[in-house]
């Protein structure tokens, strides 16, 4: 006798059980994005405003008490109306409470997340100044050395040519000046001599000789 072996749905359908477990339990939602420090501090600066406008209300009720109790002789009436100021002013500082407890979270988020940007800014620093230098190298690479310095050496030499040249035609220039006739002395119509023995009139100028 043979016996038949029964297979679970399990094994034949290895994706049933799942499909089934979510139409009884239900599937869960996506999760969303991880929060913001930027969004959870605007929630709480809002909680905050809120409650402002709560102690706002509650500091305009208890003028009012005060006021109606300036003109109430002590008996019951007066009695109840302290009653009804202490209630409020127990709400108010509840309040306050709540306020100050929000805005110390807010605060400590703000210095959470301006530390957070300091540390993306520096970051940012660090990759620019990363790619400066590797731009820096690729540059390096296309700059001989040996080239710059040969460039300095002939720029030198020709400085140095130049200066020579400049020299020789002030020496030539200075030449032509102490060869030049000096400037005569004495009274016009003197008959004199230059430093050279030459003989020149009254303008320093060579006589010529009369035939």
């Amino acid at each position: 006798m043979v016996r038949s072996h029964h297979v679970s749905d399990s094994r034949c359908f290895p994706n049933s059980f799942p499909v089934r477990m979510n139409r009884i339990f239900g599937k869960g939602k996506p999760k969303g994005p991880p929060p913001n420090l930027t969004d959870c501090i605007n929630t709480v600066d809002s909680r905050s405003e809120s409650i402002d406008k709560k102690v706002a209300r509650l500091d305009a009720e208890l003028v009012k008490y005060k006021d109606q109790m300036k003109k109430m002789r002590e008996g019951p009436s007066k009695n109840m109306v302290k009653q009804k100021a202490m209630r409020v002013l127990k709400q108010k500082r509840m309040y306050e409470g709540q306020r100050d407890q929000l805005m110390q979270q807010s605060f400590n988020m703000e210095q959470t997340n301006y530390t957070i940007q300091n540390l993306k800014d520096t970051k940012t620093t660090v990759d620019a100044m990363k790619v400066g230098a590797k731009e820096m190298k690729a540059a390096y690479k296309h700059i001989k050395i040996d080239k710059i310095e040969d460039l300095q050496d002939q720029l030198e030499d020709m400085m140095e040519d130049a200066n020579d040249l400049l020299f020789d035609d002030d020496s030539s220039y200075l030449d032509d000046a102490s060869s030049a006739p000096s400037i005569p002395e004495g009274l016009p119509g003197d008959k004199s001599t230059s430093r050279d023995g030459v003989l020149v009139d009254e303008f320093g100028l060579p006589q010529i000789p009369a035939t």
